[in-house]
């Protein structure tokens, strides 16, 4: 019959899949090879790194040589302007004290505190104007004699025994303080009342004048630093 005639032999499929099947396979590489890799590039990125390190090291070096053989430009200085002081440009309390006859004013705002004199202790090897020490609440307080150190020409025996102080009054955030024998008063202090200082001059602890009391307005930073250099109202 014709159908069957027309039908393919089966064994011609058969050798075909055969010869596929037979085709060489494609090989992984073996797990020596592989690490000998990672070995290798990890040698070329270390002998990599090595040689950008010697080549900074080489810039470094003749970057120095340059800057050592540089000639330096003179340079030159300018003169020191002094800073210009600025004073109180609205009315400010003051706590006014007599010593000695004399009143002293010192601003509110720099004022550390008042407390009554008690028993002070005497150190030697310091200026005569410094009493010794106070102890306040377990601070040790510097003691200062306001009259010997504000007017040391007028200072003698006589003005000395009749003194009496009975306060202390300190300054800003320091150990220091003045003595006192009378607080006199707390006021304002309008800016046009002062007579402010132009410099600081030979008394750099006196801020200014205040015209009608015409007592003394301290500068507390001032003189601060003249206690701490051991010198009195005359830098002696």
């Amino acid at each position: 019959m014709k159908t069957h005639s027309q039908l393919r032999p089966i064994t011609s499929t058969v050798t075909k899949f055969k010869e596929y099947k037979e085709e060489p396979e494609t090989r992984l590489p073996e797990p020596n090879s592989v690490e000998k890799l990672l070995q290798q590039v990890d040698a070329k990125q270390e002998l990599q790194k090595n040689v950008k390190e010697d080549t900074k090291t080489v810039d470094l070096v003749v970057t120095e040589v340059k800057v050592e053989s540089k000639i330096e430009p003179v340079i030159e200085k300018q003169p020191e302007v002094a800073a210009q002081e600025v004073f109180p440009d609205k009315p400010f309390q003051a706590l006014f004290f007599e010593v000695a006859g004399l009143v002293l004013a010192v601003p509110l705002q720099e004022l550390g505190g008042i407390h009554n004199l008690t028993e002070i202790n005497s150190l030697f090897g310091k200026p005569k104007w410094f009493k010794g020490v106070m102890l306040n609440r377990e601070k040790k307080l510097n003691v200062v004699d306001s009259a010997l150190w504000v007017m040391p020409e007028k200072f003698d025996a006589e003005k000395a025994s009749s003194i009496d102080y009975k306060y202390l009054i300190t300054l800003g955030d320091s150990d220091w303080g003045l003595t006192a024998e009378r607080l006199v008063e707390t006021e304002m202090v309008h800016p046009d009342s002062v007579k402010w200082r132009n410099g600081q001059g030979k008394r750099p602890w006196l801020l200014g004048t205040i015209k009608e009391k015409m007592c003394a307005l301290l500068h507390v930073s001032d003189l601060i630093a003249m206690l701490e250099q051991g010198v009195n109202a005359r830098q002696e």
